[in-house]
């Protein structure tokens, strides 16, 4: 006796894409928030989030001493209070970084200032914050 048969393993289907139409807006208002040139004088984008960009920050200390990074911070700060200084712990050591600098070359002219206060710099690149606009050079 012989069988004989047809199995269809796939079945031809449709697919639909249901989504709120919310989405592509968002998604439209953030391309153009991201354009080059674009003048957002608040650095925000239309959600009112910050938005990061990749540029360059100055490590000055690196240790395992949480006392001594907040130290190395506290002395930064009196000579540069504009600057702003961030604290990482990255197993083991804590590290300080600072400023928000778009180019190499700006993050350089602090490393090299820095040089007799702090040993050990680096430049570092990452993502920084937008630099603050100053509201009264309208």
């Amino acid at each position: 006796m012989l069988l004989c048969g047809q199995v269809n393993a796939q079945t031809r289907g449709k697919i639909e894409e249901v989504k709120d139409a919310r989405i592509d807006t968002l998604m439209i208002r953030r391309l153009e928030v991201a354009k080059p040139g674009h003048n957002n004088s608040s650095n925000a984008n239309a959600s009112g989030a910050f938005i990061s960009l990749n540029g360059y920050r100055v490590q000055f200390f690196s240790g395992s001493s949480r006392a001594d990074a907040y130290s190395a911070q506290a002395r930064f700060n009196q000579k540069y209070p504009d600057l702003r200084t961030y604290v990482v712990y990255l197993e083991p050591n804590f590290k300080v970084r600072a400023g928000d600098f778009r180019t190499r070359m700006e993050a350089n002219k602090l490393l090299e200032e820095l040089r007799p206060m702090f040993t050990g710099l680096f430049i570092i690149s990452e993502k920084i914050n937008p630099p603050k606009l100053d509201k009264n050079n309208d």
